[in-house]
């Protein structure tokens, strides 16, 4: 007996600005998008954006970071800064070091709201943990999917990390952090075991502890 053929499940659907929408019809005015990047590497800063969209003007092709290509992050990136209000929050290694990788993303993303060059009125935020914000919001799980803000957000906060690593990378050579962004590649493992920890790891991750347990025992 054959099997009926499976019908394919098709593209994922890209974000869009129903959310936004919604809020906007309640009499929300500035509904900024906030996400994150960064929280994972063994290295560099947790970085956070906000980023309140103009409805007139909303950039075509806006996805989760992690969905689109280099080229088309730094293109998006450049019409966001040009056509939306932009904050970004960063926490260094020692915030997130003292405080715990979680508590130093929650603190980012509130000083990213904060930096916006214009007060919000009502905050989406990527994930299921609230920060202390100044205005009321809400969590959306995989928001970087669902709306268009906080897809837009995930991009200048992906696109401004990257940077930060690329800056880094050419400061400490040899752990690759121009490519792997401070996540625990290979290269960058072979890069702690040969040149040891810096200034830039985060000493309260495990991988980091163990370099430098492994490397007083030398």
């Amino acid at each position: 007996m054959t099997r009926p053929a499976r019908k394919s499940a098709g593209p994922a659907p890209e974000p869009d600005f129903e959310l936004e929408r919604s809020l906007l019809d309640k009499g929300y005015v500035n509904i900024a998008g906030i996400d994150e990047a960064g929280r994972g590497p063994w290295a560099g800063p947790v970085v956070a954006a906000a980023v309140v969209l103009d409805r007139r003007n909303v950039p075509a092709g806006l996805n989760d970071s992690k969905k689109l290509k280099a080229g088309a992050r730094d293109r998006l990136a450049c019409l966001v800064r040009r056509t939306a209000l932009v904050g970004v929050g960063i926490a260094d290694v020692g915030r997130i070091d003292r405080d715990n990788i979680l508590a130093a993303t929650l603190w980012a993303m509130a000083q990213a709201l904060a930096a916006l060059p214009a007060r919000a009125d009502y905050a989406l935020v990527d994930g299921n943990r609230m920060p202390d914000l100044s205005c009321p919001g809400e969590t959306i799980v995989k928001g970087d999917g669902r709306s268009s803000s906080i897809a837009a957000a995930s991009i200048i906060a992906k696109t401004t990390r990257d940077a930060i690593m690329a800056d880094l990378a050419a400061q400490c050579p040899g752990y690759g952090w121009e490519r792997n962004m401070g996540y625990g590649t290979r290269q960058h493992s072979d890069g702690l075991a040969a040149l040891g920890v810096t200034a830039h790891h985060r000493q309260s991750f495990a991988p980091i502890r163990a370099a430098l347990e492994a490397s007083r025992k030398r």
